[in-house]
């Protein structure tokens, strides 16, 4: 884990971008271990992210997102 890059207590967007981690993950049928395999990433790291435990920066985000044929996008709530 880097230094800026800390297991913290959930916060509410951490935590809904943890769940919909999981979600985009089951949905591609990949494991946790698979998953940080691919990436060259600790498979405790994509546990931690999942859980909405993970304080990570824009790149760890944008390589998670790549990782599941995602993209980062920012849309407005309702």
């Amino acid at each position: 884990m880097k230094a800026n890059e800390q297991s913290l207590d959930p916060d509410p967007d951490r935590f809904r971008i943890g769940r919909r981690v999981k979600e985009i993950r089951k949905k591609r049928g990949l494991t946790q271990k698979q998953l940080a395999e691919q990436m060259g990433f600790p498979h405790s790291m994509i546990a931690t992210i999942e859980r909405g435990r993970y304080n990570f920066k824009i790149e760890t985000l944008s390589a998670v997102a790549k990782a599941l044929g995602c993209t980062i996008d920012f849309v407005e709530d309702k």
